[in-house]
Parts: C-alpha cells; structure tokens; sequence
C-alpha cells in the first residue's frame, strides 16, 4: 500500500445487448431526465447571464453575476450525482471556493467570477437544452418504433452525456486534484503537530519532571537532618545523585526524540548509525548520498527507519536488517528489510498509518511487502530537496 492511493474506478457499464437489463433501464432513464434539466440548467444560465451582464452598469451586476455562478456549482453538484446514480459514472467533486479570508470584498468577488467551475457548469446549461430534446425525442420514438436496438442507440446517446460530464463537470484539471490533496495533507501536518506536542508534554510530565520534584523533595529533607543526623543526611544527598542522573538521562531521550544532536552534526549516515547500535537486531546501514537533504526531509527520513527499526526490534522476531538510503534522481528512497516473521500491514496497530500519513504529508510514499513468514521490506520515498546553506554542517550554535 502506499501512503497516498489513488483509486482507480473502471466505470465502464456492460455491454448493450437486445435484452433490456438494469443498466440499459438507467440509461434511458437519464435520457429522459435529460430534457427537463437541460430547461432548468438553460433557464437559470441565461437568466443569471443576461441579469448579471445587463446590470454591470450598476453596483448589483458583478455580485449577482457571482452568486449566480456559486449557484451554479449547486446545479453542477446536482448533475454529477445523477450522472453517477444512473450512468456510473465516477466524476471526482471540485474543490471548494478557497477561502477569502483577508481578501475584502473586492478579493471576495474577484475570486468567485473567475471560478472556472462555476462557468462551465454554465456551459453546461446551454449546451444540455438542445441536446436534452434529441434525447428525449429519440428514446421516446426508440421505445415505439425501435425498440429491438433502443439499447444500442441509448448506448451511444449516453456515451456522449458520459463525455460531456467528464469534460465540463469534473475537476478543472490536475491542480484541482493537488490542491485538494494539499488541504487534506496540511490537516495530517497539523495533527502530526499536536500529537508530538502532546507526547512531549507527556514524558515531562511523567518522567524527567517527576524526578526533579521528588528530588527537590529528597534534598529538603537531607538539608533538614544534616546537623541531625549526617550519615541519614548523605544517604539522601547520593539517592539525589542518583535521581538527577536518571532524570539527565531521560531528559537526554526525550531530546534525541525531538531531534538528535548527532543528526544535526554529522547527517543521516552517521545518526541512522546510532539507531542501528541500539537496535535489538543487527543491523546493516548503508547510506549513499552525494550531499545532505533539507534539514526537514532528513529528519523525517531518520524518525522513519527510527520506528521502523522499533518494530523490528519488538514485532519481527528477525535474525538481521539492513537499512539502505541512496538519491534517485529527485527522490530520496529508505528501504528498511529485516528476515522476521512478516505480515506488517498499515493497520496492524505498529505506528504504520502514522509513518505513512507522515510521508504522504510531504508527497512522500509508503510501500509495504510484508508476506506472511516474511521477509519484510518496506519502501519509503520522499522528495530531494537541497540542504540550504544556513543549514550546513557546523552552523549549529
């Protein structure tokens, strides 16, 4: 699976033969629906056109001529939800108007006339009027007189009302399709976000921070007994020693988890190594890069093999893994192996949706091969962008 699956839809119906089946019912169907929504679509269009244009001498013409056309978006919404009900048709829905935030009213306005979708569901209208009365006609006259090839005649009248759907209904274009899946990954960065946060504040919380205040505690005692009882006194000034060392340690943790010093200092190779000494599994690392990426996608890139690694430890039961990071020319390419048991998948509950929505979220990709009885190899793919040079090795203060 990868971490961004387009879907693919064969919405291609069967073919037409002289028995009327289901489809060939929906189609004739859509045929004859065709005529009054091509008078409703033809109506609204021209009606909004000739109000909007003819009053653009006054200050109500260009906003009416706007929520006309987000009117017409409706209409479109519409025609695609019968498109699909009756012809299969798998038509994507447009993205919606950006938001105008900041803009004025001005922006506002300027942005909803030039909305590409809104005029060719105008387009939309005037043309289905025409084309709306063939149809009609035809499928009533094939119902009397020609019914034995009606279904091949529907067949080809649906076709074209596939074509001009697809054509004048769908998304604009392929930045339409980028700028939704944009909005959904900046949604996935955000909570990404707010889940690291919220981790962070956690293993404060609990760990490093409860230390400290039971050491606060311990030395407030020991500075009580010390004209006391000294040796109580140094017994519990070395149980404090021992508590800052452990409360060090894992405030030492809890920052390699945020970003290691070592990936900062000296790259991918040498931190990946680290990960590599720690792992449970031994692990070969090899990592054939001409220079060093932008500071985000190498921190990405080491916090994947990083849980990756994790798993292997405590869910593969493997003998040995190699890691392997090499360019292919604008990509960088991870590819974590280990001989263990197999049968990873994103929904096993290991962090592997996590990683995926991680990498999707930078136009990266998720690759899992992971049979049953193993081995696994798993395949991760993000963008190559070039380390800037306020971010060079040594720059760290």
């Amino acid at each position: 699976m990868t971490a961004r699956t387009m879907p693919l839809y064969d919405d291609r119906p069967p073919p037409a033969r002289f028995a009327y089946g289901r489809y060939t019912w929906k189609e004739i169907a859509h045929l004859l629906v065709n005529l009054p929504m091509g008078i409703v679509g033809f109506v609204y269009a021209v009606s909004v056109l000739s109000v909007g244009i003819g009053l653009t001498v006054t200050v109500v013409g260009l906003p009416l001529l706007a929520m006309g056309l987000l009117g017409a978006r409706v209409l479109g919404r519409f025609e695609r939800a019968r498109a699909r009900k009756l012809l299969g048709v798998r038509v994507d829905e447009p993205s919606p108007m950006p938001g105008h935030r900041g803009q004025g009213f001005l922006g506002r306005l300027w942005s909803n006339l030039k909305d590409p979708v809104g005029w060719r569901t105008m387009l939309y209208g005037f043309i289905r009027l025409p084309w709306g009365v063939l149809t009609f006609a035809v499928t009533t006259v094939g119902l009397v007189v020609l019914w034995p090839v009606l279904p091949f005649i529907v067949r080809g009248l649906t076709n074209a009302d596939r074509a001009m759907v697809r054509g004048l209904l769908s998304p604009s274009d392929e930045l339409e399709r980028r700028i939704a899946e944009l909005e959904s990954d900046r949604g996935v960065v955000v909570d990404t976000a707010a889940a690291d946060l919220r981790r962070i504040e956690r293993d404060l919380h609990d760990g490093a921070q409860a230390r400290l205040v039971a050491l606060a505690m311990g030395l407030g005692l020991a500075k009580e007994k010390l004209l006391e009882d000294p040796d109580a006194a140094a017994s519990m000034v070395d149980e404090a020693h021992g508590e800052v060392k452990l409360a060090l340690q894992e405030l030492r943790d809890l920052a390699r988890g945020i970003h290691p010093a070592v990936l900062t200092d000296r790259g991918l190779n040498a931190a990946l190594s680290s990960v590599a000494s720690r792992c449970t599994v031994p692990v070969k690392v090899t990592a054939d890069l001409p220079a060093r990426p932008a500071a985000a996608i190498e921190g990405i890139a080491y916090f994947t093999v990083s849980e990756l690694l994790q798993n292997v430890s405590k869910h593969s039961g493997a003998k040995s893994a190699s890691v392997d990071v090499w360019r292919a020319d604008e990509r960088l390419l991870i590819q974590v192996w280990d001989d263990g048991r197999g049968g990873a998948r994103l929904d096993g509950g290991t962090g592997m949706s996590g990683l995926a929505d991680r990498l999707g979220a930078v136009d990266g990709l998720f690759v899992i091969e992971s049979p049953k009885g193993g081995p696994t190899t798993i395949t991760a793919e993000l963008p190559w962008r070039n380390r800037s040079t306020d971010a060079a090795p040594g720059a760290r203060k």
